[in-house]
């Protein structure tokens, strides 16, 4: 089916695959489609590590915390297929996807920024209500820049070299802000039961998010303006999304996303817990040792990328999502430090540190085959439906992973109420089951995820890798 007028490039610009491109027309599409990720991802890591642990610490209980945290991703899941739909009819001499980078910028900034202020008053319910509508604000934001930025790597180029460099381009900038993030909160984050505390990051962040956004959409300008386009979906949204249902191959790359970035984000949201709480480690040192499990990801993204070339990307998704189990099986058996010696006194807590440290670099390897496979696979999948529309499939897929996250961190936020975890106990005197389900949480339920994200992909068609 051929694009309509209105879909197609503007005159005199015929569409042409990004594969095509050579030198520093090919180094700029890279370099832009990078730089996209590193505002979003900034932004993502900072909720995904810090905003539960912020609630909790601005003085709601556990269970309104995840609450809190739970409905503003499903808002932010129920405004994706909205985006998707609006992205793939909007018309613009730059494409679809590109105004919508540029004009929601400065706005994810700010709101992004917001999430980390810390209202002065002392309900609970007033507090929880203005955290959930910045949040919605935020998510929705977030979903005006990052979902067409996604879009995009389908329409870019057919290629599946070419669209595996952009992913691993995409999520080595988003991994390298997550470190910067890392590093910013460990530095400015004084203390993590200090809600106050947690502005200035908010503040750096929002900065770099919409410097990074803007320089994206500028980047990709000349490859967005030759790209395929959409083509018009006629039809009611049930006719759609049976179609999108009926996709055997989106269904499996969806199974296998929701249950990866589900075990991520479940360790993510624990881990400010587990390290300070179960293993005993010095909350100072907490902040800082999220930074090996960042810095193995980012190692694990060109690792993976390079066995993908090799040998496929479901050899990569083996490989790492076995690494990733092992981890996870660890962590159950890892002994806490002896908090009556300094946390590097050797022979006991430095054996133990070294330990924890060396799990937490085999999970950030194999956890970085949920950045890569999943968003690698997915053009494939749309490339099974003769409309290609990009932008709902992407949509439908992360409104999916976004109900899921939030239902977990929902339920996280319960079994630690239920488990007897109080912010207002120091964390030696945690009752027993809130340490069990703490671990529980960081190590064999990830694991479980893991196992069944292999599972569904049993039965991919195998592609023949193209050389670029």
């Amino acid at each position: 089916m051929a694009p309509t007028a209105s879909d197609a490039p503007p005159a005199g610009a015929a569409t042409r695959d990004a594969a095509d491109l050579r030198g520093q027309a090919r180094q700029r599409l890279l370099w832009a489609y990078g730089l996209g990720d590193v505002g979003t991802g900034m932004g993502a890591s900072l909720i995904g590590f810090y905003l539960l642990r912020f609630y909790v610490a601005a003085g709601l209980p556990p269970w309104l915390a995840g609450l809190a945290y739970g409905l503003g991703r499903l808002w932010d899941a129920i405004n994706d297929p909205i985006v998707g739909w609006l992205s793939d009819k909007t018309s613009s001499p730059w494409g679809p996807r590109i105004p919508w980078i540029l004009w929601s910028a400065a706005p994810l900034g700010a709101a992004m920024a917001a999430m980390w202020w810390l209202p002065p008053w002392q309900s609970i319910w007033t507090k929880f209500a203005i955290f959930l509508l910045i949040s919605v604000v935020a998510n929705s934001l977030y979903t005006c820049v990052n979902l067409p930025y996604t879009a995009l790597a389908a329409e870019l180029s057919t290629d599946v070299s070419l669209r595996t460099r952009l992913n691993t381009a995409r999520f080595t900038g988003s991994i390298l802000a997550t470190v910067t993030a890392a590093l910013l909160a460990g530095v400015l984050v004084r203390d993590l039961s200090d809600a106050g505390s947690y502005l200035p990051v908010g503040l750096m962040a929002g900065l770099i998010i919409t410097a990074s956004a803007l320089l994206c959409g500028w980047g990709l300008v000349p490859a967005a303006r030759h790209c395929q386009r959409p083509e018009r979906s006629t039809g009611t949204t049930r006719r759609l999304l049976r179609r999108v249902l009926r996709n055997g191959r989106f269904g499996m790359v969806l199974g296998l996303y929701l249950l990866l970035w589900c075990s991520l984000q479940l360790m993510q949201a624990v881990s400010l817990f587990f390290l300070p709480v179960v293993m005993e480690v010095p909350e100072s040192l907490s902040k800082l040792i999220l930074l090996p499990f960042l810095v193995s990801s980012l190692g694990g993204l060109w690792l993976w990328t390079a066995v993908s070339h090799r040998s496929g990307r479901l050899a990569a998704l083996r490989y790492g999502g076995g690494l990733w189990i092992a981890s996870c099986l660890v962590v159950m058996l890892l002994q806490p430090l002896d908090n009556t010696l300094g946390a590097f006194a050797w022979p006991g807590n430095a054996i133990r540190l070294l330990l924890l440290l060396g799990t937490i670099v085999i999970a950030g390897i194999g956890a970085s085959t949920a950045y890569l496979i999943p968003w690698s696979l997915l053009p494939d999948a749309i490339d099974a439906d003769p409309e290609k529309p990009a932008g709902q499939y992407s949509a439908w897929m992360v409104l999916a992973q976004k109900v899921c996250i939030s239902l977990v961190i929902t339920l996280l936020g319960v079994l630690l109420t239920a488990s007897g975890y109080s912010e207002a106990l120091p964390n030696a005197a945690q009752p027993a089951s809130a340490l069990v389900t703490i671990r529980l949480c960081m190590g064999l339920i990830p694991a479980l995820l893991v196992v069944l994200g292999l599972v569904v992909m049993r039965r991919w068609p195998i592609r023949r890798v193209q050389q670029p």
